[in-house]
């Protein structure tokens, strides 16, 4: 996933981790996506018109 929006994550790539859920147990329309970074371990909730999914090139 490219991630599109807050600044501090924008333009980073990340790897959804599944969607978010309520206390309920209800699934929410929010998406926990875990930034690729080396630096640090960073997990955020996105909306989808908040990423964008991507496709690796095959080479």
């Amino acid at each position: 996933m490219l991630i599109l929006r807050h600044s501090y994550v924008a333009g980073k790539v990340g790897i959804v981790c599944g969607r978010e859920s309520h206390s309920d147990g209800q699934a929410s329309k929010r998406w926990l996506i875990q930034v690729d970074s080396d630096e640090e371990n960073i997990i955020v909730s996105l909306t989808v018109n908040e990423f964008e999914v991507i496709s690796p090139e095959l080479e």
